[in-house]
């Protein structure tokens, strides 16, 4: 009954389905589809991209939150998040999305 208290290494990767890491890409996208708006509101022409930025940016976050598993992952989510949110709502602010 050892194997009960010490399970062997191909049980635990059994429901490996190779979708490594999903949960850290998405905190990173969405965190430079935050930035990206952010930074977009200081240019004159750029309230287009701060606006699909953006709002790309924050629904991803708010999926990558979902989906989350560590307090760093969190950490980026909520970050890229306020980014985006900051983004879209000056991109808006000066001449939407189109």
């Amino acid at each position: 009954m050892p194997h009960v208290f010490q399970p062997s290494e191909s049980q635990s990767q059994q429901f490996d389905l190779g979708a490594k890491h999903i949960q850290g890409k998405l905190a990173i996208a969405t965190l430079v589809l935050g930035l990206v708006a952010f930074v977009a509101t200081f240019f004159e022409g750029g309230h287009i991209v701060a606006s699909w930025a953006g709002a790309l940016g924050f629904g991803v976050g708010l999926y990558s939150q979902y989906v989350s598993e560590t307090t760093t992952q969190r950490s980026v989510n909520i970050i890229g998040i306020v980014a985006a949110f900051v983004g879209v709502t000056l991109g808006i602010a000066r001449g939407g999305f189109f």
